[in-house]
């Protein structure tokens, strides 16, 4: 009986794409005069017909078949199963408000469903994949790390965890890549206190990013500029305790030992509590 029905659940689905495809001509007919065409379709025909549709990558079109499932049988299983799949084919059309909408409906709907935390997943995707160049606004990159943490954090042991994690290092890395382009801005400018201002945020909310080593550098660079040897020196020493065998640490060496100063923590400042932090492991 269930190969029957799935015989004939293809059969109404190729049925389908030849109608919709037009007669004699070979025209196209638009998806918006086939919504009352569809009613004579099941839902499985017509999930059949998207499905085809994403086959051969019209993602636009295989979304419209499935948002019809969702209009013309709202309450089947037909329709819970169109509307994750009305999501996915959003997003890969990079549709990502309609994606974003279909994938929190479905939340919303089946929250208990095991497709729930491939729809936060997606709704987190939406965000991410939009993540814009380091130097334009980062709105998106916070939203994309707050929905991915949501799925780390409520779906912890599910398929879509690690993926998340890896991407919400990569967001969180990219935020503080935006931090230390403003700095650098600043700092080439002569514009020190702005400059540091930036390498500070980074060295202290951004410490597992692959960008701490620079940002302790420009630093040195910074506070060398302004005659703050102590900070300069301290931020030298947690170069040379973390990251020695980085470019970083050898740029800082050659500045603060050519200027007649050590890479050692001097001083009462922000950056020798980060290093009796880091280093010390002094934390009260």
């Amino acid at each position: 009986m269930a190969g029957d029905r799935s015989r004939r659940g293809l059969i109404g689905a190729v049925v389908l794409a030849l109608m919709v495809s037009g007669c004699g001509g070979g025209q196209t007919v638009s998806l918006s005069s086939n919504s009352q065409q569809l009613e004579n379709f099941t839902a499985e025909q017509i999930f059949g017909r998207g499905e085809f549709e994403l086959e051969r990558n019209k993602a636009e079109d295989a979304a419209f078949y499935f948002s019809e499932i969702e209009r013309l049988y709202p309450y089947s299983d037909w329709a819970k199963r169109a509307l994750i799949m009305q999501a996915f084919s959003y997003h890969r059309d990079k549709d990502y408000e309609n994606s974003r909408s279909a994938a929190q409906r479905y939340i919303d709907f089946y929250p208990l469903d095991d497709d729930a935390a491939y729809a936060q997943y997606l709704l987190a995707l939406s965000y991410y994949d939009q993540i814009e160049e380091v130097g334009r606004d980062q709105g998106l990159t916070f939203q994309a790390l707050q929905s991915l943490r949501t799925v780390i954090e409520r779906y912890p042991d599910s398929e879509y965890a690690r993926s998340s994690i890896l991407k919400f290092d990569l967001a969180f890395d990219h935020l503080a890549g935006k931090e230390m382009e403003i700095g650098r801005y600043y700092l080439r400018r002569d514009h020190f206190g702005a400059a540091i201002n930036r390498f500070r945020v980074v060295v202290e909310d951004f410490q597992t990013t692959t960008h701490t080593a620079e940002a302790l550098h420009r630093l040195v660079e910074a506070y060398l500029s302004l005659g703050l040897t102590d900070e300069a020196q301290t931020a030298g020493a947690i170069l040379g305790y973390n990251f020695q065998g980085t470019e970083w640490y050898q740029d800082s060496y050659k500045l603060l030992t050519s200027a007649g100063l050590k890479l050692e923590a001097r001083g009462d400042n922000w950056l020798s509590q980060i290093y009796r932090q880091m280093v010390k492991g002094e934390w009260l």
